[in-house]
């Protein structure tokens, strides 16, 4: 299963070098770019190519990089960028990467679920610009405590209400490790096992456990029609994996 690492709390920011990793193009000369310009949907089209969708309507072509870093696999990613005078097409804009680094990327579980399998450890969903729906994707930048001593942690979101197929509840096993400092972390759920919303816009409403008791969250959901294109339907981090 595919990991990531929590980010210690205490960091002075929450992305930084340890991020550039996935591109060979590095901008020492401007501190600036350490941290990222944009959260993106990373969308492979052949082996020698892909695009990059920045929000619902605007796409992105990188003139410095042929083939994914990340295969045939979509996957949500955080990037430094820069617009160039270069043709774009077939997509919106041309840029130029400087670096990008994947996040935790999921598919939405449907099947209901015991909480102690999927767990019901307590988080805190962060309100910041990374946490979003968009391109059919619930990206989440979430709290919670560790003890660092590299055992993994899993993360769900979970469709559990028959009743309402738009309400998904966020589920985190911390497998016992429930002591130690607060750090953060990021994940992206793929929404489309979700039903079709056949173009209109629906509230989708987000359940957690967190350190005070239930909370609750609403966000705008359309599902996404892919681009016809489309190859495919902060500080240094510690070892703390999340599955």
């Amino acid at each position: 299963m595919k990991s990531f690492r929590l980010t210690l709390m205490m960091a002075v920011a929450l992305f930084a070098t340890s991020f550039i990793t996935s591109c060979d193009v590095h901008d020492d000369d401007n501190p600036g770019a350490m941290f990222p310009t944009a959260l993106v949907t990373v969308k492979p089209v052949d082996a020698n190519s892909f695009y990059m969708q920045l929000d619902e309507n605007t796409t992105l072509k990188p003139v410095n990089m042929k083939g994914s870093p990340y295969g045939s696999e979509e996957v949500r990613a955080l990037v430094y960028y820069t617009e160039v005078n270069e043709d774009p097409a077939p997509y919106d804009k041309a840029v130029r990467l400087t670096w990008m680094d994947d996040i935790l990327t999921k598919p939405t579980i449907i099947k209901g679920a015991t909480e102690e399998f999927y767990g019901d450890d307590p988080v805190e969903i962060i309100d910041d610009w990374v946490t979003i729906v968009e391109d059919g994707y619930l990206t989440l930048r979430f709290r919670t405590i560790s003890s660092n001593t590299g055992q993994p942690h899993h993360v769900n979101l979970v469709a559990e209400n028959p009743e309402n197929p738009y309400e998904v509840r966020f589920r985190h096993d911390a497998h016992g490790d429930h002591r130690g400092d607060m750090y953060d972390g990021l994940v992206a759920f793929r929404l489309n096992t979700l039903p079709d919303t056949e173009g209109q816009t629906v509230k989708l409403t987000l359940k957690w456990d967190s350190f005070s008791g239930e909370k609750t969250a609403e966000f705008d959901y359309c599902t996404r029609q892919d681009s016809p294109s489309s190859g495919s339907s902060a500080a240094v981090r510690p070892t703390l994996k999340l599955k």
